[in-house]
Protein backbone atom coordinates (compact mmCIF):
# COMPACT_ATOMS: atom_id res chain seq x y z
CA UNK A 1 0.00 0.00 0.00
CA UNK A 2 1.27 3.24 -0.72
CA UNK A 3 2.80 5.76 1.85
CA UNK A 4 1.04 8.51 0.37
CA UNK A 5 -1.66 8.66 -2.17
CA UNK A 6 -1.27 8.62 -5.65
CA UNK A 7 -2.30 11.76 -7.82
CA UNK A 8 -5.16 11.35 -10.18
CA UNK A 9 -4.70 9.62 -13.29
CA UNK A 10 -6.68 12.53 -15.32
CA UNK A 11 -4.12 15.01 -14.12
CA UNK A 12 -3.53 17.74 -16.24
CA UNK A 13 -0.97 20.75 -14.84
CA UNK A 14 1.79 21.03 -15.28
CA UNK A 15 0.90 19.92 -18.35
CA UNK A 16 4.12 19.92 -20.69
CA UNK A 17 5.44 17.74 -17.79
CA UNK A 18 2.72 15.71 -17.93
CA UNK A 19 2.36 15.43 -21.77
CA UNK A 20 6.08 14.68 -21.37
CA UNK A 21 5.76 12.26 -19.20
CA UNK A 22 2.71 10.42 -20.84
CA UNK A 23 4.24 10.61 -24.61
CA UNK A 24 7.45 8.51 -22.46
CA UNK A 25 4.97 5.98 -21.11
CA UNK A 26 2.88 5.40 -24.55
CA UNK A 27 -0.01 7.90 -22.86
CA UNK A 28 -0.41 6.55 -19.78
CA UNK A 29 0.76 8.08 -15.82
CA UNK A 30 1.87 4.98 -14.21
CA UNK A 31 1.40 4.74 -10.53
CA UNK A 32 5.21 5.37 -10.55
CA UNK A 33 4.42 8.78 -12.26
CA UNK A 34 1.81 9.74 -10.71
CA UNK A 35 3.48 9.26 -7.22
CA UNK A 36 7.07 11.48 -8.58
CA UNK A 37 4.59 14.25 -9.78
CA UNK A 38 3.97 15.09 -6.29
CA UNK A 39 7.27 17.30 -6.86
CA UNK A 40 6.72 18.46 -10.60
CA UNK A 41 10.76 18.89 -10.27
CA UNK A 42 11.75 15.56 -9.56
CA UNK A 43 9.74 14.26 -11.60
CA UNK A 44 11.01 16.86 -14.60
CA UNK A 45 14.45 15.46 -13.88
CA UNK A 46 13.12 11.94 -13.65
CA UNK A 47 12.01 11.92 -17.36
CA UNK A 48 14.46 12.97 -18.83
CA UNK A 49 17.65 11.16 -16.70
CA UNK A 50 15.15 7.57 -16.97
CA UNK A 51 14.49 8.48 -20.80
CA UNK A 52 18.32 8.57 -21.54
CA UNK A 53 19.09 4.98 -19.44
CA UNK A 54 16.18 3.48 -21.07
CA UNK A 55 16.84 4.85 -24.89
CA UNK A 56 20.03 6.09 -24.99
CA UNK A 57 22.90 3.62 -24.20
CA UNK A 58 24.46 1.48 -26.11
CA UNK A 59 25.10 -1.42 -23.62
CA UNK A 60 22.92 -4.00 -24.95
CA UNK A 61 19.44 -4.29 -23.70
CA UNK A 62 19.29 -7.47 -22.71
CA UNK A 63 21.93 -7.10 -20.75
CA UNK A 64 20.69 -3.78 -19.11
CA UNK A 65 16.95 -5.66 -18.23
CA UNK A 66 18.86 -8.46 -16.55
CA UNK A 67 20.65 -5.96 -14.22
CA UNK A 68 17.29 -4.22 -13.10
CA UNK A 69 15.43 -7.50 -12.89
CA UNK A 70 17.98 -8.66 -10.60
CA UNK A 71 18.16 -5.10 -8.94
CA UNK A 72 14.38 -5.21 -8.12
CA UNK A 73 15.20 -8.78 -6.76
CA UNK A 74 17.53 -7.57 -4.64
CA UNK A 75 15.42 -4.66 -3.33
CA UNK A 76 12.29 -5.92 -3.13
CA UNK A 77 10.83 -3.71 -5.46
CA UNK A 78 8.53 -5.79 -6.96
CA UNK A 79 6.79 -2.78 -9.06
CA UNK A 80 10.31 -2.63 -10.70
CA UNK A 81 10.25 -6.49 -11.74
CA UNK A 82 6.56 -6.35 -12.86
CA UNK A 83 7.53 -3.47 -15.25
CA UNK A 84 10.93 -4.90 -16.62
CA UNK A 85 10.19 -8.69 -16.64
CA UNK A 86 8.58 -8.35 -19.85
CA UNK A 87 11.05 -5.51 -21.14
CA UNK A 88 13.89 -8.37 -20.82
CA UNK A 89 11.92 -10.98 -22.74
CA UNK A 90 11.60 -8.45 -25.63
CA UNK A 91 15.08 -7.42 -25.49
CA UNK A 92 16.04 -11.36 -25.78
CA UNK A 93 15.71 -13.50 -22.05
CA UNK A 94 13.77 -16.25 -22.36
CA UNK A 95 10.89 -16.85 -19.93
CA UNK A 96 13.27 -19.55 -17.89
CA UNK A 97 15.76 -16.80 -17.11
CA UNK A 98 13.17 -14.26 -16.11
CA UNK A 99 11.77 -17.11 -13.55
CA UNK A 100 15.58 -17.91 -12.28
CA UNK A 101 16.24 -14.07 -11.67
CA UNK A 102 13.61 -14.36 -9.26
CA UNK A 103 16.06 -16.50 -6.86
CA UNK A 104 18.89 -13.59 -7.45
CA UNK A 105 21.14 -13.61 -4.61
CA UNK A 106 19.92 -16.97 -2.79
CA UNK A 107 21.71 -19.86 -2.59
CA UNK A 108 18.85 -21.73 -5.15
CA UNK A 109 19.63 -18.97 -8.21
CA UNK A 110 20.79 -21.06 -10.73
CA UNK A 111 23.84 -18.77 -12.33
CA UNK A 112 24.82 -21.34 -14.49
CA UNK A 113 21.81 -21.01 -17.13
CA UNK A 114 22.85 -17.81 -17.75
CA UNK A 115 26.07 -16.98 -20.04
CA UNK A 116 28.97 -16.30 -19.10
CA UNK A 117 28.66 -12.23 -20.11
CA UNK A 118 25.13 -12.52 -18.01
CA UNK A 119 26.94 -14.08 -15.49
CA UNK A 120 29.34 -11.36 -14.72
CA UNK A 121 26.63 -8.90 -15.37
CA UNK A 122 24.52 -10.43 -12.27
CA UNK A 123 27.63 -10.65 -10.05
CA UNK A 124 28.34 -7.19 -10.70
CA UNK A 125 24.50 -6.10 -10.01
CA UNK A 126 24.65 -8.18 -6.87
CA UNK A 127 28.08 -6.52 -5.63
CA UNK A 128 26.76 -3.27 -6.48
CA UNK A 129 23.44 -3.12 -4.75
CA UNK A 130 24.31 -5.24 -1.63
CA UNK A 131 28.05 -4.13 -0.68
CA UNK A 132 27.95 -0.70 -3.11
CA UNK A 133 31.68 -1.44 -3.76
CA UNK A 134 32.58 -3.89 -6.01
CA UNK A 135 35.91 -6.21 -5.87
CA UNK A 136 38.58 -5.88 -8.32
CA UNK A 137 38.00 -9.39 -9.67
CA UNK A 138 33.98 -8.70 -10.20
CA UNK A 139 34.86 -5.52 -12.18
CA UNK A 140 37.63 -7.29 -14.12
CA UNK A 141 35.24 -9.95 -14.99
CA UNK A 142 32.42 -7.97 -16.43
CA UNK A 143 34.84 -5.50 -18.23
CA UNK A 144 35.83 -8.42 -19.76
CA UNK A 145 32.69 -10.07 -20.88
CA UNK A 146 31.14 -6.90 -21.60
CA UNK A 147 33.86 -5.86 -24.48
CA UNK A 148 34.66 -2.63 -23.98
CA UNK A 149 34.97 0.43 -21.24
CA UNK A 150 31.64 2.25 -22.40
CA UNK A 151 29.79 -0.90 -22.15
CA UNK A 152 30.83 -0.96 -18.50
CA UNK A 153 30.49 2.28 -17.72
CA UNK A 154 26.82 2.14 -19.00
CA UNK A 155 25.68 -1.22 -17.13
CA UNK A 156 27.07 0.29 -13.89
CA UNK A 157 25.11 3.51 -14.46
CA UNK A 158 22.52 1.24 -15.31
CA UNK A 159 22.46 -0.75 -11.92
CA UNK A 160 23.27 2.35 -9.61
CA UNK A 161 20.19 3.86 -11.07
CA UNK A 162 17.92 1.23 -11.00
CA UNK A 163 18.84 0.73 -7.18
CA UNK A 164 17.83 4.68 -7.06
CA UNK A 165 14.50 3.57 -8.34
CA UNK A 166 13.79 0.74 -6.64
CA UNK A 167 14.20 2.53 -3.62
CA UNK A 168 12.01 5.06 -4.65
CA UNK A 169 9.40 2.44 -5.05
CA UNK A 170 9.95 0.74 -1.98
CA UNK A 171 10.01 3.63 0.39
CA UNK A 172 6.57 4.83 -0.81
CA UNK A 173 4.88 1.72 -1.13
CA UNK A 174 4.40 2.13 -5.18
CA UNK A 175 2.02 -1.10 -6.13
CA UNK A 176 2.39 -2.35 -9.33
CA UNK A 177 -0.63 -1.36 -12.12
Amino acid sequence: MSVIPYLPQDLSEPRALIDAIRARRGGTLLNLDRMLLHSPTLAAGWNVFLRAVRTELEAPPRLCELAICAVAVLNGADYEFVQHAPLFIEAGGTPAARDALRLVGTDAFDAWMFTAQERAVVALTIEMTRNVEVSAATSGAARRELGNDRHFVEIVGVIATYNMVSRFLVALGVEPE
